[in-house]
């Protein structure tokens, strides 16, 4: 989960640890902050069986990106490009000192309101975008929209939210939920454009 929601998470983890590719192991500090609810291990692991554990060459978006735990792990096992946008000041400060720590070159930090900033990135400009607003915001409905059109051709849309997302209402947005998982309070979706007849 990501900053923003102006609640504190309680026993928030101080750190998390990338799971996989060339900086497993490796723990990242978390600034303390409202709402900052990292994406657990056990969730991060299933999402990246689905995607596959090799990103080479692929262009990620972390919409929300918190302590940027779904997106250092993209760039982790290859991500090509991975931009990161956060609004919360302090949250921003720790990504760049984690970027720095990791040497992580293709990896693209903006502060920044990501529901306003994700209508204005060019169409199919990315393989991968992670969205995981702040819990129980409401905020995910409509944003998949505007994510489904940065979508490359076989891209996909992660999606975290405090409820399952409806399958008729994303045949209408032209989506399709292609996996599904519960952990705790949490839904995850793996998403795809539905191809044009």
């Amino acid at each position: 989960m990501k900053s923003g929601s102006g609640n504190v998470a309680r026993g928030a983890p101080q750190q998390v640890r990338i799971i996989g590719g060339q900086w497993k192991r490796t723990p990242l500090p978390v600034p303390p902050g409202d709402g900052l609810r990292p994406t657990p291990d056990r969730v991060r692991e299933t999402l990246f069986n689905w995607l596959g554990q090799d990103l080479d060459g692929l262009r990620c978006l972390d919409a929300f990106a918190g302590s940027g735990a779904l997106g250092f792990e993209a760039a982790s096992r290859g991500a090509a490009r991975v931009l990161m946008v956060e609004y919360a000041a302090p949250a921003v400060r720790q990504l760049r000192a984690n970027q720095a720590k990791l040497a992580a070159d293709q990896v693209e930090i903006v502060q920044a309101d990501a529901r306003r900033l994700i209508t204005t990135l060019a169409p199919g400009a990315f393989d991968v975008v992670f969205l995981d607003p702040p819990f129980a915001s409401g905020w995910l409905t409509d944003l998949l929209a505007p994510a489904a059109r940065l979508l490359a051709p076989n891209g996909v849309i992660y999606a975290e939210s405090d409820a399952p997302l409806d399958d008729e209402a994303l045949a209408a947005l032209g989506l399709v939920c292609v996996r599904r998982a519960k952990a705790g309070a949490v839904h995850y979706h793996l998403l795809e454009s539905i191809p044009k007849t």
